[in-house]
């Protein structure tokens, strides 16, 4: 009986996965593996909350398969000889999978698609992760786009995204199973010390908690999103990217599921903040080097300061200004930040500390669940300025007049700095005003006003020099 590998990679689910699908329709039995691939060149370690994350996806995608009378094979090492060595180990006569972007996973499998082919093994890339393809939405030159309405309203014009496969009720194993290794060995849970307590509490990981996210936030808040996607106090945004960088839940599925309740300006934003991430991944597709390289090249000659205890305080939630504490220790409890935080915590670190963004975008990736080498690496360039469709380097977030404006009411704060809790709504975001102690909050590390200044002063250097 002939046999097809399906690899899994960012695309843990079995609805809406093209690769599985064509593997089934090619009636042979079908072997789903799993690689954790950390040792090929230009590929990225996972950070440790996507490491937790990672664990559980796994298990749960396992016992899906399971369900229906299969299973998943898990191996490690690098991919190209492990899916080369499996391809010759059950005698498959070919291998699936789902596309990804980032260049060097983009290098790999071309290296592996002309192996196997090579072999006379057929191998079949498929489109299972985003809307668009890269190369489908181009400027009418034919070029990569460079800022995001225009591409956005490009990828609009195109036709909208097929409906999505329903999951296969039932997957025919192979006449023996393959040698796999237990998941627990890989070791991908904190153990000393077990610091995932709240990552537990917030999130349930795999495709039914995908399902279960996205049906919430459908009835619960979309027809609030517009004026509630901003106030990080109130459960107004859908809370899927995890989900989607894990691939339990796909931007197809999102996008039909979304625009089955009907037109509206709230669906319109909410599709178009997915469209962000689609924007994300075409930017790397077209730039290998974004999470590591300015896409404005200019900001090389930015001078960064080294302040090693200023990124320290940052990373601990200990800056002195609330909102950015609150952001980075829900990230540290949780292992995500509402986005509005996000920016505000990001631009508190880029321009009021003038550290290099590429030191907090590596600490997003190694304290987010939802850690995306194109949306991460996105965001903090533009964020810094120095990315695609940027916010102006001018543009300083005070940290101050947005915590009063997107957290009014202080809830907030409150919540994730408790030692403010007893701060009224007009102080909250001013403690210092209050005469808070530096022994309950600490002190602000610098005055917003002086750093703004200092910020400005180092952008004017380099456009001097460009």
């Amino acid at each position: 009986m002939s046999v097809s590998i399906v690899w899994f990679r960012s695309d843990l689910r079995l609805s809406d996965n093209p690769a599985l699908i064509k593997a089934l329709e090619a009636g042979r039995t079908v072997v789903p593996v799993f690689v954790l691939d950390e040792g090929t060149k230009g590929l990225r370690r996972l950070g440790a909350a996507s490491r937790w994350w990672l664990h559980y996806s796994l298990h749960a995608l396992d016992a899906s398969l399971r369900r229906l009378g299969s299973r998943l094979v898990l191996r490690r090492g690098p991919a190209e000889k492990v899916i080369a060595e499996l391809a010759v180990e059950c005698r498959a006569e070919s291998v699936f999978w789902n596309r990804v972007y980032d260049q060097g996973s983009r290098e790999r499998d071309a290296r592996l698609k002309k192996s196997l082919s090579d072999s006379g093994i057929a191998v079949e890339s498929c489109k299972a992760n985003l809307l668009f393809e890269p190369w489908e939405v181009t400027t009418q030159g034919g070029d990569a786009f460079k800022v995001f309405t225009p591409f956005w309203r490009a990828c609009r014009a195109l036709p909208p995204p097929a409906a999505s496969p329903s999951a296969p009720t039932s997957m025919p194993p192979p006449p023996s199973w393959p040698a796999g290794e237990a998941l627990a060995s890989w070791g991908l849970l904190p153990s000393a010390p077990d610091w995932a307590a709240g990552l537990r509490a917030a999130w349930t990981p795999g495709e039914d908690g995908a399902r279960q996210r996205l049906a919430h936030f459908l009835d619960e808040a979309l027809g609030d999103y517009r004026e509630a996607r901003d106030l990080p106090a109130v459960k107004g945004t859908s809370r899927l990217s995890p989900h989607l960088a894990f691939g339990e839940i796909s931007p197809r599925q999102v996008w039909h599921a979304a625009t089955a309740r009907g037109a509206s300006a709230a669906t319109d934003k909410f599709l178009s903040e997915v469209g962000w991430r689609e924007f994300a991944y075409h930017l790397i597709f077209h730039n290998g080097d974004l999470a590591e390289r300015n896409f404005r090249r200019e900001f090389d000659a930015f001078p960064w300061a080294d302040q090693t205890e200023a990124l320290t305080a940052w990373q601990r939630g200990r800056t002195g200004y609330p909102i950015v504490d609150a952001g980075m220790r829900e990230l540290w409890t949780t292992g995500w930040m509402h986005n509005r935080v996000r920016m505000i915590a990001a631009s508190f670190l880029t321009k009021d500390l003038l550290i290099d963004w590429r030191r907090g975008e590596r600490w997003f990736w190694d304290t987010l669940v939802d850690a995306d080498v194109a949306n991460n690496a996105t965001g903090w360039q533009w964020v810094a300025g120095c990315g695609a469709d940027a916010a102006p380097y001018f543009r300083v977030f005070n940290p101050v007049l947005q915590g009063e404006k997107f957290d009014p009411d202080g809830d907030y704060v409150r919540r994730w700095v408790p030692e403010l809790a007893h701060l009224p709504s007009n102080t909250i975001h001013r403690p210092w005003e209050a005469a808070v102690p530096a022994s309950v909050y600490p002190a602000r590390i610098v005055e917003h006003g002086a750093a703004r200044d200092r910020a400005l002063a180092a952008f004017q250097t380099i456009k001097k020099s460009a």
